[in-house]
């Protein structure tokens, strides 16, 4: 069964290639990916069996295929672009000015709909038992009217009721095609935004003795703030403190009455996220030793996404079925968030890492305007997505996938 679900993906290659360059050449930012949606909704409703839902989440799209009774899964991709301006001359570049798929999501949407195509075939010709949900999310990269990212919404909708497990992919320009990154446990960082402001009288530049100056108090509360990860958390704890943005005053001889303050915190660990945050106020109190007051607030974002390893060891036994040398590595994938996280919250679920360096030397890194991949990576991300569907399917419980 895995040998021909990897020659079937390849045999998909070129239409895999056509569909990501049609949506990388024609990207959307968050929750307005209309034509994406659209694309995604018109190749599912091609599939025999396949009941389609449009609008879910804002512009979400849920594709079930099921038989009789059996397991339900989901596999999900996400859809939105973000707004960098792309370099390059690419025939297929993008041709909205200023929006870009610079992480990938283009592959991502191409390799579901591609799994979704194998298993369509699957369901018809091995009458497979049981139900797949191929969620195709919104807004991952930023939130919508309601202020959470597309997950929360799609969850909200419904878009995993009933599901005991969901998969998902990355792109890893970190790596070349044929490696894959899986890991267990606490995997990307959750991700907190804090604000706050210092307060003093102000005064007049030629007189700083007359009334209290929080650009001076601003200086033990950065030197405490850049400590906190340093002296406060366990050099075995994953986490981050960065200061994004400081903005005061108004002319060169006034002395402002405030300072504001704005950065990010990234944990894996909820006791660790606590902590930075309880540090972070404590930093942010010294003004009140210096005769001035402050505010201080922070804004919860995605939590950490945690992989479950029951799912991790069905992913693994698919990958080793399909490509028994693929170079398979461990270990988290960094401090970056991705809200698939709160899926993995309500669902046991996992998201692996998949190599997509073009083999040019050039480190074309996530989230920048030169971002790009090679394209043998899609065939082989299908294959796993569709190798691991129907491992799970197959078996009755959850450790029966996976042995």
């Amino acid at each position: 069964m895995g040998k021909r679900v990897a020659e079937q993906a390849e045999a998909l290659q070129e239409q895999l290639v056509a569909w990501r360059r049609q949506i990388h050449a024609n990207p959307e930012l968050s929750f307005r990916e209309f034509e994406t949606a659209r694309l995604v909704a018109g190749e599912l409703e091609k599939i025999d069996g396949m009941v389609v839902k449009k609008g879910v989440g804002t512009t979400g799209v849920v594709g079930t295929l099921s038989r009789g009774e059996g397991r339900t899964i989901a596999l999900r991709a996400d859809m939105d672009a973000l707004p960098i301006v792309e370099s390059g001359d690419r025939p297929y570049r993008s041709r909205n000015p200023g929006v870009m798929h610079a992480c990938g999501h283009d592959a991502h949407t191409a390799i579901l709909l591609g799994a979704a195509r194998l298993l369509g075939e699957a369901f018809r010709s091995e009458k497979i038992q049981g139900t797949v949900q191929f969620v195709f999310q919104p807004g991952e990269e930023y939130t919508g009217a309601v202020g959470t990212t597309g997950a929360p919404q799609m969850l909200e909708a419904g878009a995993l009721d009933g599901v005991e497990q969901v998969i998902a992919l990355h792109m890893n320009p970190e790596r070349p095609v044929g490696a894959v990154l899986v890991n267990d446990g606490y995997t990307m960082a959750g991700v907190d935004t804090f604000q706050g402001t210092l307060y003093g009288t102000g005064g007049h530049g030629a007189y700083p003795h007359l009334g209290t100056d929080p650009s001076w108090m601003l200086l033990p509360v950065l030197q405490a703030v850049h400590g906190i990860v340093a002296r406060r958390v366990s050099p075995l704890e994953p986490a981050v403190v960065s200061i994004g943005q400081i903005h005061a005053g108004t002319a060169s001889n006034v002395i402002p009455s405030e300072v504001f303050i704005q950065g990010t915190i990234r944990t894996y660990d909820p006791d660790t996220r606590n902590r930075i945050v309880d540090q972070l106020e404590k930093a942010f109190s010294l003004v009140t030793g210096l005769g001035g007051s402050y505010t201080f607030q922070v804004e919860e974002g995605e939590p950490a996404l945690y992989n479950h390893p029951e799912t991790n060891l069905a992913i693994l036994k698919a990958i080793r079925h399909l490509y028994p040398e693929m170079e398979i590595d461990g270990g988290p994938f960094g401090m970056a968030a991705e809200d698939f996280s709160y899926m993995t919250q309500q669902v046991p679920g996992a998201m692996f890492f998949l190599g997509c360096a073009l083999p040019d030397g050039i480190h074309r890194d996530l989230h920048t305007p030169i971002f790009d991949i090679d394209e043998g990576c899609l065939p082989i991300g299908t294959a796993i997505l569709t190798q691991t569907a129907l491992q799970i399917l197959k078996s009755e419980r959850a450790d029966e996938s996976v042995s």
